[in-house]
């Protein structure tokens, strides 16, 4: 059944918006504090949040804020006396989240809460909630996902950007049945003074700025799961405590003495390949074999050309929402896009056609595609402003390596390179090489210190 959580501290509004949601058949709770609602929020999953933008001892922001993913509503609506918050709620909570007027008639709900257009009905299906696809990689990775999720192995899954890792993960978490969250963190964007605070929880105290208990992500995926991105960023002097916690199941936070157990699947994504694994210095051994108890690897795009149209589809049907538009792919465009290689994979197309749609005229039912598809972060050698299809000479780089060198020297060399060629832009040097600004910074101050 779809289930609302209404959110105000109006006890006589919280009354009467209630019953009207109630005398559409719908199940409703209610909250009348920050607190109340994160709880609610915590122990259940719910369609609709109905959210007033002030209450006692915080706002409407403090309610959603490090929600866990699979713990946040499908549509999310603030609820205000005054209709100037409109611009405000769309600046700061973006366009997915809407706004509803008081006082709050009947109509205004019906037009909320009533059931929207199924993917089924246009000709899609989203496989655990959240996987498009139904060429034939794609539904062995459904056929994986339905056996591994309901084991509680520890989980690797190696993909390239924008293949959708994490939906992946969501995906696992979706199916396993699990009690508790689906908690996520990027290694790569963590600091190595930081991760084991993050980690493992810190108590008061604990260091300079330890102003409070801070309990960590794997207390808080405690009967659910924890998704770390970009795990092979994280430092190898930080990955033996890790280790610990994946062989006992317990945790220590910082500057404590008590030994917390904790049950939790780990859901590890990387970027890099197995060659890279066994390679580089990313991951110790024995972490690998912990984390990859089952890895899986995601197909890229350019191997399941067949889930263009319904990915497409999918995406426009959900900025057609957004938006209050009606826009749809001619097939001309569909068989250009069909075309490309997407070397950026399934981000790349989202963000194509959300380009599209910004720039197409409301006038013309059809998308109008732009000129060229490809980012400028995407392989020279794999860019085709005209959909092409015909082979391609590859583009050589501008060093030649001597047989032997080794992986650390020629990610050296490939790093200062790219920073060379984009005069030291070190955002779009990290862009250009797939690694986050955090990882690079690292490097480069790894390279300076080796250089005293």
């Amino acid at each position: 059944m779809h289930r609302v959580l209404l959110v105000d501290d109006d006890e006589s509004f919280t009354r009467a918006t209630k019953a009207l949601i109630e005398h559409l058949g719908f199940k409703v709770d209610t909250a009348g504090d920050v607190k109340s609602a994160r709880d609610y929020l915590t122990r259940f999953k719910y369609h609709t949040l109905l959210l007033d933008l002030m209450l006692p001892e915080g706002s409407g922001f403090d309610v959603i804020e490090g929600l866990p993913i699979d713990r946040t509503p499908d549509q999310i609506a603030f609820v205000t006396g005054h209709s100037a918050i409109k611009s405000m709620v769309k600046h700061m909570a973006g366009p997915d989240v809407t706004y509803l007027i008081k006082p709050i008639d009947l109509s205004q709900l019906q037009t909320l809460l009533a059931p929207k257009k199924t993917a089924v009905d246009a000709g899609y299906e989203y496989h655990f909630g959240s996987l498009v696809g139904e060429s034939e990689p794609m539904q062995a990775l459904y056929e994986v996902i339905n056996r591994v999720a309901k084991t509680g192995a520890n989980v690797l899954i190696q993909g390239e950007s924008g293949t959708g890792k994490e939906l992946v993960a969501q995906a696992i978490h979706a199916a396993s049945g699990a009690q508790g969250p689906l908690v996520a963190a990027n290694c790569g964007a963590i600091s190595a003074e930081l991760i084991g605070s993050e980690l493992f929880g810190h108590e008061k105290g604990a260091f300079t700025g330890a102003v409070a208990r801070k309990p960590g992500l794997f207390e808080r995926a405690n009967h659910g799961a924890l998704f770390l991105d970009e795990v092979t960023e994280m430092p190898l002097e930080q990955q033996p405590n890790l280790l610990r916690v994946l062989e006992t199941g317990k945790v220590t936070r910082l500057g404590g003495t008590e030994e917390l157990t904790v049950d939790c699947r780990v859901i590890s994504a990387t970027n890099r390949s197995h060659n890279e694994l066994a390679q580089g210095q990313y991951l110790r051994e024995d972490i690998y074999f912990r984390l990859a108890v089952f890895p899986i690897e995601l197909p890229p795009l350019r191997q399941r050309k067949s889930d263009i149209p319904l990915l497409c589809q999918a995406f426009l049907d959900q900025l057609n929402e957004q938006h209050g538009t009606a826009f749809s792919l001619d097939q001309a465009s569909m068989d250009t896009l069909c075309r490309y290689d997407w070397p950026g994979n399934v981000r790349e197309l989202r963000h194509a056609l959300h380009r599209a749609f910004i720039l197409s005229d409301q006038a013309n039912p059809h998308l109008s595609l732009p000129a060229q598809l490809g980012s400028p972060f995407a392989n020279s050698a794999a860019r085709n402003t005209n959909a092409d299809t015909e082979p391609r000479e590859e583009q050589t780089g501008g060093s030649d390596l001597a047989v032997g060198t080794t992986i650390e020297a020629m990610e050296r060399e490939l790093i200062n390179n790219t920073l060379a060629a984009v005069d030291g832009d070190k955002p779009k040097a990290a862009e250009l090489l797939g690694i986050s600004l955090k990882t690079l910074y690292n490097r480069l101050k790894q390279y300076k210190q080796e250089a005293l």
